[in-house]
């Protein structure tokens, strides 16, 4: 017999970090979440099985444009890159606009300021700026027992100046430097390894990345494991990517001005994404971290909520 349906949702869905469809990360994005109850969140999210999800609601504050709240498949989470860049873009879009604009979306780690800038044909570009300055943790494990974790020589990870450390601007990741992009292709996540040493750790999700020659000084490229929040890897990291944009800063001799990065990741999953990362610094400090990119609409549908759900 045949449930009956109590309420239906619009939603679309968007590939972020990418100018073409089926690349980037998908992102799953619901307008208007308030008729959506709060115990069918986390539900509708697995339902999807992408790396996140947004439900919208209207600001808290009327000078904002909406509220976000993000979930992964594991729980909701305070803040994240492609969902900021996926939502705005997608709300720019159904308004009506067609120009450049600027917003601020409401998370859990605070007002996100977005900045939107169309590229033609229908393409914008979105870039955000973080609500948390880089926050440092503390040192990495050693590099045998992170080899361990990413199934690959202690000789392929960085030592000091450039050591793996943790680092949050809203979402902690361990930031792990590599020494070639064939060490970074080659990683492997040992999970049994991950959660017997990172698992109840400040920063347990890990973020690997090298120099890649082939772009340019600043290229680089990635690759993303968040087993702890039951993603076991992300083709597109916007929240991992700003926590690099504060390592690289951290370390760049220049004292003062803008910096600015390219990071290609999910070239692994078959699923490549372009990410654009800046840092400013002034008198050594880090002053602002902006991480930007496109995204496409794939879908639209209507999500049909069985009464078993509300």
């Amino acid at each position: 017999m045949t449930e009956s349906v109590v309420a239906s949702h619009q939603f679309y869905t968007l590939d972020v970090f990418t100018g073409i469809a089926f690349g980037g990360n998908q992102l799953a994005v619901f307008p208007d979440a308030r008729t959506i109850p709060e115990h069918a969140l986390l539900a509708i999210t697995r339902e999807f099985n992408f790396s996140e999800v947004v439900f919208c609601y209207p600001p808290e504050n009327p000078a904002h444009t909406k509220r976000l709240r993000i979930f992964t498949p594991g729980a909701e989470v305070p803040f994240a890159g492609h969902p900021t860049i996926g939502s705005a873009i997608a709300i720019h879009v159904l308004s009506g606009a067609s120009g450049d604009a600027s917003m601020v979306l409401e998370e859990g780690v605070g007002p996100v300021p977005v900045t939107i800038r169309a590229l033609g044909n229908g393409a914008f570009f979105a870039q955000f700026s973080v609500a948390k300055l880089p926050e440092f943790g503390a040192q990495a494990p050693s590099r045998g027992k992170l080899a361990e974790i990413l199934a690959i020589d202690a000789e392929d990870i960085l030592g000091a100046p450039s050591a793996p450390l943790g680092v949050s601007c809203g979402l902690p990741f361990l930031v792990v430097p590599l020494r070639s992009v064939e060490a970074v292709s080659r990683a492997r996540l040992r999970y049994e390894a991950w959660e017997s040493t990172l698992k109840s750790s400040w920063a347990s999700e890990i973020f690997i990345f090298a120099r890649d020659p082939d772009g340019g000084a600043t290229h680089y490229r990635a690759r993303c494991f968040v087993p702890g929040l039951s993603v076991p890897e992300d083709p597109a990291t916007g929240s991992a990517n700003a926590c690099l944009a504060g390592y690289l800063a951290s370390r760049a001799v220049e004292k003062d001005g803008t910096m600015r990065w390219t990071v290609d990741q999910g070239v692994e999953m078959g699923r490549a994404s372009r990410i654009e990362i800046e840092a400013d610094k002034t008198a050594g400090v880090i002053t602002a971290v902006r991480v930007g990119g496109t995204a496409v609409f794939v879908t639209e549908g209507t999500l049909r909520l069985p009464s078993s759900a509300a």
